[in-house]
């Protein structure tokens, strides 16, 4: 995420560092590359324009001018300016005093509206809502389809009136449905075009006009750039969105669009699509978002991500065993297991401050991995697990056998262990200095 942004940031800021002082003139040239590299990063012209001129201002002032730190307020600035040109702060979905809470989904078609309705709906039924998704699309062969395919692998209801029926009345008759039946948010999927037409903006004026829908998100694809901010910004002057919902933004190196929506829009980024899991969809932090462009990192999502897929009880009997000493390979496992809830380990080591997106590029971990890794402990028996110091050659054999590996593999799994569990004792004791380059490796390459 950001990944060219950050380390072409990270080049200019360089310039800052490098000298005691600052005059006027080392700020003007520093700006110029953070100009380059926003502008580079596909960030709307007169966006950049008017960041440049804000932050300038700033920065040629007493506060950094006269400062025993220069380089370091420069940054300081920078990072409240990215902040406020995102929104400031998290702009939270409205709900309704009255139930139900009406949320229309728009977009073009192959934004990935369909899917973020499903994240939506998934993300607000655990923490407590009772939501509905609505097929309003009758127009995309299999749309509906879709729609009830992803109802069924998160549980949450669909409401559908086949393709002959107008997406107004099905809109209409969701709503009430939704009263009768205690669904307190509604999730209207709308039809798209693969480009803005008049058709497809008087569709959606007219379910907008006949249901009065409380929020109206729009998504688009933070990996087109600068059209993304296009599209939002002919959506809005003809619909007059509530919020936007920035799609594959964890495969977008630039940032263009998280950086320039809020500005050309005046409507806030309310959520962001970060992976294909259903669960990977995160509210949009304006701050957060900042810091983690300058390469701070981001701490605070990467413990709601931990809170989320961490289990108490099991956190708590882990702990016991470390302290014990007594962490055996189905540990490990399970460990293991809870780290892949949280999304990809390239994703959640970007979070942590210091850690560079060109520093990334070996911590990718396979999924079939994790597959084999429980394919080789399952082929052991419970002494094993327990106490592996007791695998000889014959032992190992008869496990790569068992688990359609090799004994090479079970050697590494073996040694893999040995770290971690040298690493988890360093935790348990607090000896943490060290801990991260450890758990690295050489040039940011995971042990694993």
């Amino acid at each position: 995420m950001f990944q060219s942004l950050t380390d072409k940031l990270s080049e200019a800021f360089k310039k800052f560092r490098n000298k005691g002082k600052l005059t006027e003139a080392d700020v003007k040239a520093g700006m110029r590359e953070i100009k380059l590299a926003l502008l580079e990063a596909d960030v709307n012209f007169k966006v950049v324009r008017d960041f440049i001129k804000t932050v300038t201002e700033r920065a040629v002032g007493s506060e950094v001018l006269e400062s025993l730190m220069p380089a370091q307020q420069i940054v300081k600035i920078v990072n409240e300016e990215l902040t406020a040109l995102m929104g400031g702060s998290n702009s939270k979905l409205t709900i309704a005093p009255k139930p139900p809470t009406v949320v229309m989904m728009c977009g073009l078609q192959g934004s990935g509206k369909t899917t973020h309705t499903g994240k939506l709906a998934l993300m607000y039924k655990k923490q407590g809502k009772h939501p509905l998704m609505v097929a309003c699309d009758v127009y995309r062969p299999a749309a509906i389809t879709q729609l009830k395919t992803l109802g069924e692998q998160i549980d949450v209801p669909v409401f559908a009136m086949g393709d002959k029926i107008s997406p107004v009345e099905i809109a209409k008759a969701a709503i009430e449905h939704a009263r009768k039946n205690g669904n307190d948010m509604v999730f209207l999927d709308t039809a798209g075009r693969l480009q803005i037409d008049e058709v497809l903006m008087d569709e959606l004026k007219n379910i907008k006009e006949a249901v009065e829908p409380t929020e109206i998100l729009l998504v688009v694809n933070s990996m087109i750039g600068q059209e993304s901010v296009n599209v939002s910004e002919t959506f809005n002057n003809l619909l007059d969105i509530t919020g936007v919902i920035l799609t594959m933004l964890d495969g977008d190196t630039r940032g263009g669009a998280a950086l320039s929506i809020r500005c050309v829009t005046g409507k806030p980024i309310k959520f962001v699509g970060t992976g294909e899991k259903m669960d990977a969809i995160e509210p949009f932090h304006p701050d957060r978002m900042a810091s983690r462009i300058l390469g701070m990192g981001d701490i605070l999502s990467l413990i709601e991500k931990a809170e989320q897929a961490f289990d108490q009880k099991k956190a708590e009997e882990m702990e016991k065993k470390l302290r014990e000493s007594s962490f055996t390979l189905e540990d490990y496992l399970e460990q293991f297991k809870q780290v892949k809830e949280m999304g990809s380990m390239d994703q959640l080591m970007g979070m942590l401050p210091g850690v560079k997106p060109s520093q990334l590029k070996d911590a990718k971990i396979d999924p079939k991995q994790i597959d084999r890794m429980e394919a080789i402990i399952l082929s052991m028996t419970k002494k094993e697990r327990v106490n592996p110091a007791i695998l000889n050659g014959s032992r190992k054999k008869r496990i790569a056998a068992g688990s359609g590996t090799s004994v090479e593999e079970v050697n590494k799994l073996l040694n893999q262990f040995n770290q971690v569990n040298k690493l988890m004792k360093q935790m348990a004791s607090g000896k943490m200095n060290g801990m991260l380059g450890g758990m690295f490796g050489k040039k940011g390459k995971m042990p694993f």
